[in-house]
Formats: C-alpha cells, structure tokens, sequence
C-alpha cells in the first residue's frame, strides 16, 4: 500500500511539471525528492544514494517516456547525492597520493624529482643556495685520551690538525674564519620540559681566530690548510653518554664570506679517560653475631668490555663444642654490577624561580644493572681449615640497546654528572649439626642466612700503550755524527797593523815543494 501511495504521489508531482516546462528543463539541476514519509508513517525504504545518470534525464525530459515508463521511474528517481558538494575519495587519494594525467599516464607525487627548468646546476637560483666555500677538518694527533685521575697530575691532551678549506665558485674573500672548542652537557631530565636551554648547556673552552683581516681563497690554489693546535687541559671530565645526563665535546667552525653567507662545520671529539693499573684490592666483611669473614681479591681497575677475576675466601665456618660442632655450608653465591648515576639539572634563568633563585638545580639519580649470574657449585670446603674459597669471573658486557648500550666509565664532573659502579655479592649459607666423632655425618638444622655486601668498582677505559704526551721522547739517532763546533760572536780574523805582518821568502823555492803554488803571468 505505502509503495502504491508513493507512485500517485510521484506521478502527480510530474504532471504539476508538465504545466511548467521551465522546471522541466532545470530537473538536472534540482532533483525530484520521494516523499518517504507521510503523516509520520515511513512508507519507502531508504536506499543508497545515487547521481542521476544521464539517460534518466532525458527520460524525465521527455513528457511521453516519463507517462510510458510507469514504476520504473519512480524506482529509479533516488535522492540526490552530496558527491557534487563534497569531494571524490579519488580527489581525497589525490592529495597524498599519486595520480593519473588525461592521458592515463601516472604522475609522481615525490615533487623532490621534479626538476625546476629555472634551478639548473648554472643558474642564479642554484647559485645562491651553494655555500662558497667547502670546510673540511685533518686531525694529526691520536684519539683524545686523558691519563690518571681529573687532578694536576693529569697532563691533558695535546690536539693539533688542519682545517681544510676549498672555494666553490671562483675567488672568495673571506671575512673571518673562527673555531670553537665547544663542551655540551645535556640532561634528560630538565627543570622545564619544553623549554631547551634548561635541556642543554653549551659552553666554548677555547677559540681559535685564524686571520683578523679578511683573505682571499683562490680556486686555482685548490684546498688550503689552516693548522691550529691546543693543549686540553686533564681535569676536564670525560667524554660521557649516561641514562640521565651526557657530555660531549666537538670542534664547531664558523666562516663568513664578504658578501655575509656563513658556513658552519661541525666534528666531534671524543675524550677518554684511563687510569693506570696498580696492585689488587683486598677487602675484608665481617658479619655479627656469626664468626663468619670474608676476604675478596679484586682487580684495581676493570673496563667496559671484559671480565675480571673475583677471589673470595670465607672463614670462621666451624664452631665447634666438647662433642658437637656446628658449621655453615655455602649454597649459593650470586653477584651483580650497578651502575648508579646522579645528574643535577640547572634551571635557566627563566626557570630558576621554580627553584628558588637562580643557580639551583635538581637532583636525579639513575639505577641500572650491567651484569648478573648465580653460582652453585665450584667452591672448595674445608671444615678442617675453617673455610671455603672460590673464584668466578665477573662481566659488565652489557650490549642490549634497550638498556643503555655498553657500560660508562667513573665519572665526576663539577657540574653535578656522577658515575660510580658498584659489585653486589649475595651468600646463602645453611646451618648443620655433625659429632665430633663422625664429622662427615652433618645434619641439617633448617637454619640459613643471607650474607649481602657491596664492593666499589672503579671502571675506566685501556689505556693502551699508556704513554702520554709529554713523556714521549724525541727519537735518538746514534749513526749520526755530531755537528760542527759552534762559533763564537767575535770568532771573525783582525787585520790590524800590529797583528798582521809580510815578510819576503829569499830561500829556495825548491825547498817547500808542494806547500806553495806558483802564479805565471805569459
């Protein structure tokens, strides 16, 4: 019944525009809406919305087809679509994707392939964005290394290279070329998140003005060098990239044209520190109320990538009474290297009232574990001795990147950056009843302890040949002679009058030989 309704009540709108042929003419422009609904009671089904094809305004044109075409009409005539207000999902794809010419042919999105007919290699626009000159950098000195501790005693680095410098287009004047030595410590924890100067510190150590009035850079000389050198100071701390807090140095260089375009070059330099090897550690732990001690052996220093030995040796096992004794048997040993940092984050001087003043910062401090392992067998118990005594091996080879990369080395910078590392050993001791008589037959007693104790840990770099620069030698040549005897200043021959005389020879000129030459005018 609705869908009968709905064809009289089409059929009736199309008579009304019978009588007025304007509207016929403009139904492409405004679209004949169904009536679906009818005193609140929905008599169609919605359906998807379509465009109107062409062929159906034609029909629609046309009086004799549109009172011929009955239902099939009506069933076509849907509501108009928004499809002409909105753009296509083809138009959307077009902005972020790749799309087709006219022609069919697939345009690149990537506008970085096209090429601009006016930005060729000679043309004015390439030109201005061409740097006029090519920086480069030579370090002659070996990799930076600072030896023993950051105090006096430490002799620093001794940094000697060439910059390297090469015109692009041409002569160029430059105005001046200056190179900083610059030291950056940044913190992952600032005082204010967003803002980069509480994030980032950046300090110049040293300058370097390579000419004071400005110079020309020929083409036809190719690359010129300019050398510079300078003696790095050893209580600098090393170069350092931690959980919470970094330092790095790098050698930043500035030059500027006359014509005022600037370029800029940048390299890093990486500062190490090792300290020299000496003799082991012994360290003794007691712990009340048992008798039990123990005795650790480590190495002085131990480094990043290896493993080192670790020498323990417990006593005071036994006690023993007139028939019994009682005595702790080692079940497992467990040991693990941290690796604790503190970095304190200064406030700018935006920030610093968040603190109470300017010059103030926050303390954060960073736990992590560079190595781990359980042992349970290997140790040797003598009850007769009174001790038990093994040795392990022991490793910070950390190489996962989600934790942190390799381990860092001890530092302890002014500016609140600490380092320490830190050997964790924990023994589980249990308690057992034997007769003097027969030793051998233990009981256990159900008792147990946990023995934990801590070691420091003092990791550094190798030091390699360990020769610094200032107690290297000049080297010896021993087939060389030596040189000639120097000359005094007033070494030159007088010719004073009471000094220098001539005689006349009257002997025989025979007599002389050879000693004399004789000069024959012909």
């Amino acid at each position: 019944m609705g869908r009968n309704l709905q064809i009289s009540v089409a059929r009736l709108r199309r008579q009304d525009l019978d009588l007025h042929p304007s509207f016929s003419d403009r139904i492409g422009a405004f679209p004949i809406m169904p009536i679906n609904r009818i005193l609140g009671i929905d008599f169609g089904r919605r359906s998807q919305q379509q465009d109107i094809t062409q062929a159906q305004r034609n029909r629609l044109d046309d009086p004799l087809k549109r009172r011929q075409s009955g239902t099939q009409t009506v069933t076509e005539i849907d509501p108009p679509s928004m499809e002409h207000v909105r753009p296509s999902i083809a138009a959307i794809t077009h902005i972020k994707g790749s799309s087709k010419s006219r022609d069919g042919r697939k345009e690149s999105k990537d506008r970085s392939g096209s090429r601009d007919v006016r930005s060729g290699p000679g043309s004015p626009r390439a030109m201005s964005f061409q740097k006029p000159v090519k920086l480069a950098m030579v370090v002659e000195s070996p990799p930076a290394m600072f030896f023993n501790v950051a105090t006096a005693s430490s002799s620093g680095y001794l940094l000697s290279g060439r910059l390297q410098v090469t015109p692009q287009s041409g002569d160029v004047v430059m105005n001046s070329i200056t190179m900083y030595l610059e030291a950056t410590t940044s913190t992952k924890k600032p005082v204010e998140h967003r803002c980069r100067e509480c994030a980032t510190q950046v300090s110049d150590l040293y300058e370097w003005n390579f000419f004071q009035k400005p110079k020309t850079f020929k083409s036809l000389n190719g690359t010129q060098d300019l050398p510079f050198s300078h003696l790095i100071p050893g209580h600098l701390p090393a170069t350092t990239h931690g959980q919470i807090g970094s330092i790095d140095y790098s050698l930043h260089v500035r030059a500027r044209s006359s014509d005022g375009q600037e370029t800029e070059f940048r390299r890093d330099l990486p500062i190490g520190r090792a300290l020299m090897p000496g003799n082991d550690k012994n360290s003794v732990r007691v712990f009340p109320p048992t008798n039990l001690n123990l005795h650790v052996t480590l190495p002085s220093v131990i480094h990043p990538i290896g493993s080192f030995p670790v020498q323990c040796r417990m006593t005071g096992i036994v006690t023993k009474r007139d028939d019994t004794q009682n005595r702790w048997r080692l079940r497992k040993l467990t040991w693990r290297i941290e690796e604790i940092e503190t970095v304190v984050s200064p406030a700018c001087p935006k920030h610093g009232a968040k603190l109470g003043g300017e010059g103030k910062g926050m303390q954060h401090e960073a736990h992590r574990d560079l190595g781990a392992a359980e042992i349970r067998n290997g140790f040797k118990t003598d009850f007769a001795d009174n001790m038990v005594e093994g040795e392990f091996e022991a490793s910070c080879n950390l190489t996962n990147v989600r934790e942190g990369g390799r381990a860092q080395c001890d530092v302890d910078s002014p500016n609140g950056l600490k380092i320490s590392h830190i050997l964790v050993l924990e023994l589980v001791i249990a308690e057992e009843w034997a007769s003097n008589k027969k030793p051998q037959s233990a009981t256990p007693t159900g008792a147990a302890r946990v023995l934990r104790t801590q070691f420091n840990l003092c990791v550094t770099e190798r030091q390699g040949m360990g020769i610094a620069w200032n107690d290297e030698e000049p080297p010896l040549y021993e087939d060389v002679e030596p040189g000639p005897p120097l000359y005094l200043p007033d070494s030159p021959p007088h010719y004073a009058a009471d000094l220098t005389t001539m005689e006349d020879y009257t002997g025989d000129l025979h007599e002389l030989g050879e000693d004399i030459g004789e000069l024959r005018l012909e």
